[in-house]
């Protein structure tokens, strides 16, 4: 008897170790979700700001 009741002990702590790890590599999943969206917008930000210097720039141009 002792050995099946070990061995249904053994499984649930199996599925308990395996639920914390579900549930670490989801908040890392998210994590990692809102660094990307964070670059996203600093690269938008970035190829406006080169878009409105490179029109800057070719007005000067013009303007010689």
């Amino acid at each position: 008897m002792f050995w099946p009741m070990f061995a249904v002990a053994v499984g649930f702590l199996s599925l308990a170790v395996l639920g914390v790890l579900a549930v670490r590599v989801f908040v890392e999943a998210q994590r990692l979700g809102r660094q990307v969206t964070d670059s996203a917008h600093r690269i938008n930000r970035a190829a406006e700001d080169l878009e409105r210097a490179s029109l800057s720039a070719a007005r000067a141009a013009d303007s010689l």
